[in-house]
């Protein structure tokens, strides 16, 4: 059996050559969010994953076990619903209730994809999208599986909800009345979810400043 404790997420730049010979961690998207798990790799060996909590696979990344085996891992082909629309203004409506649900979506160019579930199939129906059941690997926006929990609702929601904007931005481009919503209502998403990192510098231009030097005393005081 590998032992496995080490993870190399994509792009890992170990030679491809090497990657191809490795044998392939083929799992769907609930098994690669744990951080425990026994599973059989596609050569028919055992493997037991120790990471650290909070580890998500992506298909791409590379696990090693403790005697040097690389092994790939893969996003298996799982039930999901694939929801596109004809007026990209419907795709963002319909990212807007999924992430307000905290429901872990990929966002595609054109396109979202969730787990299967009838309720949402028939709630996105409702908001006037396509949702076809299909067999695709399915890789969720980092943050939206239990990332709401750690950041809160509304962090969660301002990066979904901007990605949607980004969606729509794309098929109406040339308007500027459109363009200029979305890089009011993306800068303040945007603004918010890094409020921390913004923040942090004012209190050391404050507490380091002498005189009329304020702004370099901050900067020389900075860690």
């Amino acid at each position: 059996m590998h032992k496995i404790d080490k993870h190399l997420p994509a792009p890992h730049g170990i030679a491809p050559v090497l990657v191809r010979r490795a044998p392939k961690l083929v799992l769907p998207f609930g098994d690669r969010s744990k951080s425990r798990l026994r599973a059989v790799l596609d050569n028919g060996e055992e493997a037991a994953i120790f990471l650290p909590r909070g580890t998500v696979l992506r298909g791409g990344d590379l696990l090693v076990s403790a005697d040097g085996t690389f092994v790939e891992v893969q996003a298996a082909a799982e039930s999901v619903l694939q929801v596109r629309a004809e007026d990209p203004h419907a795709l963002m409506r319909a990212a807007y209730h999924l992430g307000n649900r905290h429901t872990p979506v990929e966002i595609g160019r054109d396109y979202l994809r969730l787990e299967y579930d009838p309720v949402l199939a028939d709630m996105l129906m409702r908001l006037g999208v396509q949702a076809e059941r299909a067999e695709l690997p399915f890789e969720p926006e980092a943050g939206a599986y239990g990332g709401g929990h750690k950041h809160g609702h509304d962090a969660t929601f301002a990066e979904d909800y901007a990605a949607a904007q980004a969606v729509f931005h794309e098929h109406h481009g040339g308007s500027q009345s459109h363009s200029h919503s979305h890089s009011h209502q993306h800068s303040q998403l945007h603004s918010h979810g890094h409020d921390h990192e913004h923040g942090h510098d004012h209190p050391h231009d404050h507490d380091h400043s002498h005189g009329g030097h304020a702004h370099h005393a901050g900067c020389d005081h900075r860690h």
